[in-house]
């Protein structure tokens, strides 16, 4: 087999691992959010399951590219390709833990009800989902346009955070029996804005791939 075919055919295998990875971190911030809209605690505790899927194949992703630089030594732009792809997968990994770390806080949730509906933290998941797989579609397509997107997204990520976080302040001072719960939600919260952040990073390494020029946005 000569040489470019079969780098383009292992760097296509990659891609499509990165692609699954993606989509398992997209169903974990769902069901994440679902678990706390109704507090199944069972669902919250096996987004952690799913958190080692995403484990798994990030050594598995890391393990091709490894296997990449070492059979073809790739060059220019072809190793940035590479490169910037094991950076992605990091970025991409912590998301899955961000999470899980939600699934978990709901599973130890001190109370059987909500206070309030979670309007912010529903519409911060919807967010998420969104700007995590823009960012990968447009580090896999290598698209700029696409990146900017993700990195515009953040800004509305950012308000509906601070919306999110003055409301639960201002109701523990209202009523500080709610305060145990509103902690844990402000948590959830900023866990949320932590997904936008590193879907921000994701587009980051995008557009380094595309221009060669890291500029970081956060």
């Amino acid at each position: 087999m000569a040489p470019r075919k079969y780098f383009d055919e292992e760097l296509a295998d990659l891609h499509e691992s990165l692609g699954r990875m993606c989509n398992l971190t997209e169903r974990m911030i769902n069901e994440a959010v679902a678990s706390l809209k109704t507090l199944d605690r069972k669902l919250g505790a096996s987004v952690s399951e799913t958190d080692r899927e995403v484990d798994d194949l990030e050594i598995a992703i890391e393990k091709k590219c490894m296997r990449i630089l070492l059979k073809q030594q790739p060059v220019a732009k072809d190793l940035v390709k590479v490169t910037t792809a094991l950076k992605v997968i990091t970025d991409v990994e912590r998301i899955g833990d961000q999470a899980a770390d939600i699934g978990e806080i709901v599973r130890s949730f001190p109370d059987d009800k909500l206070f309030k509906e979670p309007e912010h933290i529903a519409r911060m998941g919807d967010l998420a989902v969104a700007m995590i797989h823009q960012s990968v579609e447009a580090f896999l397509n290598e698209s700029v346009g696409g990146a900017d997107m993700v990195i515009h997204a953040d800004d509305e990520m950012d308000a509906l955070f601070n919306a999110a976080k003055q409301e639960l302040v201002d109701r523990i001072a209202a009523d500080a029996t709610v305060a145990d719960q509103a902690v844990e939600l402000l948590m959830i919260t900023k866990y949320l804005e932590k997904i936008g952040d590193y879907a921000v990073n994701v587009s980051e390494w995008t557009k380094y791939l595309v221009t060669g020029v890291h500029k970081e946005y956060q």
